[in-house]
């Protein structure tokens, strides 16, 4: 039919083209008759239109873990993951509704290699919290959201930095030694699967880590008794809190 039409078309415009009048006068209706002959073809041609629900689906629908590259922005080595989804979620939520009560009251800025510990003003139990903000090089911990101990901090490099996030305690051992670099860790806290951790360290300016975080080894023990698994560490950089404050996690 489309064949036809465009056989009468070549034949139409012909004879119309001698008269320019009449040309002008035809052209209209005869476009429309071409279009009304074509249509019947090429609209059996064309797709039908997606639903809208197919195409959300379609547009947004996550490709297989599997499939993705191991550099692909999106995916996480399970290896630099902080604890698998339901502890992940239960130390977020942790975080988000622990409330600081009190601060301890230092003179000034703690210098590398000092720490603070102080329990007076806090109760013999409570839900631990620790604290490290990579800005102010400060590692703080917190019984029932008051402020018992603090201490100036190593950690990692350009090269090999401390990830910053919301981690349980996975881990606790004494006597660790580091199965990568052959290195003393004393008290060892282990945060990630990859072995970031919290453990002593001879804490002195210029020094920096693997991307651990160093404490005094002395401060290092104090954690160590006070801490069980499952507490939670968050990591921020250059996050600030006062008395009242809820704790902020990334």
């Amino acid at each position: 039919m489309v064949q036809k039409g465009l056989n009468f078309m070549t034949s139409w415009l012909g004879w119309v083209s001698r008269t320019p009048l009449m040309m002008a006068i035809l052209t209209v209706p005869a476009l429309l008759l071409f279009g009304l002959l074509a249509w019947v073809p090429l609209s059996a041609m064309a797709p039908l239109p997606m639903a809208a629900s197919e195409t959300a689906t379609a547009m947004t629908a996550p490709a297989d873990p599997g499939a993705m590259p191991a550099n692909a922005k999106s995916e996480l080595a399970p290896a630099l993951q902080p604890a698998i989804a339901s502890d992940q979620a239960k130390a977020e939520a942790t975080a988000a509704s622990y409330r600081i009560k009190s601060i301890l009251n230092l003179d000034g800025p703690l210098k590398f290699g000092s720490y603070a510990w102080d329990e007076s003003n806090a109760p013999a139990s409570g839900q631990m919290l620790i604290t490290v903000d990579l800005t102010a090089q400060t590692l703080s911990v917190f019984r029932d959201g008051h402020e018992i101990g603090a201490a100036a901090i190593l950690f990692g490099d350009d090269d090999k930095p401390t990830p910053l996030g919301v981690f349980p305690i996975t881990e606790k051992d004494a006597d660790h030694i580091s199965n990568l670099y052959g290195a003393p860790m004393p008290y060892m806290l282990r945060l990630t699967n990859d072995g970031i951790s919290i453990h002593g360290s001879d804490v002195e300016w210029g020094l920096a880590t693997h991307g651990c975080i160093g404490v005094p080894v002395e401060f290092a023990e104090l954690l160590f008794r006070n801490v069980k698994l499952g507490d939670i560490v968050i990591i921020t950089d250059g996050e600030m809190m006062k008395t009242g404050d809820s704790v902020k996690g990334i």
